[in-house]
C-alpha cells in the first residue's frame, strides 16, 4: 500500500513582518535554523537561506509590512522548507518579466525572483497591480520533488492569534492510494488550552489507519476531548476514483468545493456543537468531486465573505498561493486561523507563472 503523508514538524508557520532591510538577516538566520532542525544537508540549507534572503529583501524594498511565513515540511521536516511571501504592496504588472534575470523595477540587479525560482523545488506566484503579491517557494533536497505517487497538491496557512505563543488551530493531511484525508481542528478560544484541545483531535487522526469512517473518528475525538475545552472539527475524505468527497463537520469550520469551469461553489455542511463538550449530531455527507475540483476549508479565523473570482487567474495557481491570498485579505486579526486548499494533480494542469 503506497502512502504519501504530510505531517510537518511545524503545523503553524513562523511569521516575520518585514518592514526594513535590517530584518533580512533575521529572516536568513531563522530559515537556516529551520533547515538545520529539519536535518537538511548543507547544500539544501544554503539554498533555503538564499531564498529567504531574496524574499525578505523584496519585501523590504517594494512592500514594507509584508509577511514572510516559514515552516518545515514532511515527516521530520526532511522534505524541505516552505517559504511564503505575502504582501499588499504595489504588485507586479508583468510577472513573467519580473522572473527574468536583469529585469528590475527598483534599480536592483534584478536577479531576485529568477534566483528564487531556480533554487526552489516548487515555485509559484500570484500578483495583481495594484493589490499585492504572494510568492511560494518550497526548497528541498535536489532529489526531492513532487512525488510520483502523489495524486494531490495542497497548501495550508496557519497563523496565531495576537500575543499568543501556541496556535489553537491545527491540521492533518494524509494521502493513500489516490485518496486523501484532511482534518482541521479549532480549539475553543485561543492559546495553550485551545492548542491542547485541537491536539487531542489531531492525535485521533494520527492513530488511524485511514479506514475508520469519519463519523467514528469524530465520536472518538469527542470522548477523548471531554477533559479539554473542546473544539470545532471537520474531516474530509476525497475518493478520486469514486468521484466523491465525504465530509463531517461539527462547529464553525467552513468548507466548499469549487470546480475550475464553474462559477459557483458547493458549500459543505457542518452541524452545530463543540466536539468534547456538546455534540448533538454527527452526519457524514457526500459531495461530487472531479479532477478539476478545488477543496477549500478554513477555521473561523477567516471571514466567510470572500470570492476567488475577484482575483483573475488565482484559481489556477498553487493551492498554497491561493491560501496565502485568502489569509492576507480575509483574516480576522484577533483569532487563530487555518486555511487549507487541496486540488488533484492533472498532467495537463502544470502552468507557468
Amino acid at each position: 500500500m503506497s502512502r504519501v503523508a504530510a505531517h510537518p514538524m511545524t503545523f503553524s508557520h513562523l511569521t516575520l513582518s518585514i518592514s526594513e532591510t535590517s530584518q533580512v538577516g533575521e529572516a536568513r538566520r531563522l530559515a537556516r535554523r529551520l533547515a538545520t532542525e529539519a536535518q537538511l544537508d548543507e547544500t539544501t540549507s544554503g539554498r533555503v537561506a538564499i531564498v529567504a534572503t531574496e524574499l525578505a529583501t523584496n519585501l523590504a524594498r517594494y512592500a514594507p509590512g509584508g509577511e514572510l511565513l516559514m515552516r518545515a515540511m514532511g515527516e521530520s521536516g526532511r522534505s524541505g522548507i516552505e517559504l511564503l511571501s505575502i504582501d499588499r504592496g504595489p504588485g507586479m504588472p508583468e510577472v513573467r518579466r519580473c522572473l527574468e534575470d536583469g529585469y528590475s523595477s527598483g534599480g536592483s540587479a534584478g536577479t531576485g525572483l529568477g534566483a528564487i525560482h531556480r533554487l526552489s523545488t516548487e515555485f509559484d506566484i500570484h500578483s495583481t497591480h495594484p493589490g499585492g503579491t504572494v510568492v511560494l517557494a518550497r526548497v528541498g533536497p535536489a532529489s526531492h520533488g513532487e512525488r510520483s505517487s502523489a495524486a494531490f497538491r495542497w497548501g495550508f496557512v496557519t497563523g496565531l492569534a495576537p500575543r499568543e505563543t501556541e496556535c489553537g488551530d491545527t491540521w492533518r493531511l494524509e494521502e493513500r492510494d489516490g485518496n486523501l484525508r484532511l482534518l482541521i481542528a479549532d480549539g475553543l478560544g485561543h492559546g495553550p488550552l485551545a492548542a491542547t484541545a485541537a491536539g487531542v483531535a489531531a492525535g485521533v487522526f494520527d492513530e488511524d489507519d485511514g479506514t475508520t469512517p469519519l463519523g467514528e473518528l469524530v465520536a472518538t475525538a469527542h470522548r477523548r476531548m471531554r477533559a479539554t475545552r473542546g473544539a470545532a472539527l471537520a474531516l474530509a475524505h476525497i475518493e478520486s476514483a469514486a468521484g466523491m468527497v465525504r465530509f463531517v463537520g461539527v462547529g464553525n469550520i467552513a468548507g466548499s468545493i469549487r470546480a475550475l469551469g464553474n462559477s459557483t461553489s458547493q458549500g459543505l455542511m457542518s452541524h452545530n456543537g463543540t466536539v468534547g463538550a456538546e455534540m448533538r449530531k454527527v452526519q457524514q455527507l457526500d459531495y461530487p468531486w472531479t479532477d478539476d475540483s478545488l477543496l477549500i476549508m478554513h477555521s473561523d479565523g477567516l471571514q466567510t465573505r470572500w470570492s476567488l473570482d475577484a482575483y483573475p487567474g488565482l484559481l489556477h495557481r498553487h493551492p498554497a498561493v491561493i491560501a496565502g491570498v485568502l489569509y492576507r485579505d480575509f483574516r480576522r486579526e484577533r483569532d487563530d486561523v487555518t486555511v487549507a486548499i487541496v486540488r488533484q494533480i492533472r498532467p495537463q494542469s502544470s502552468r507557468s507563472p
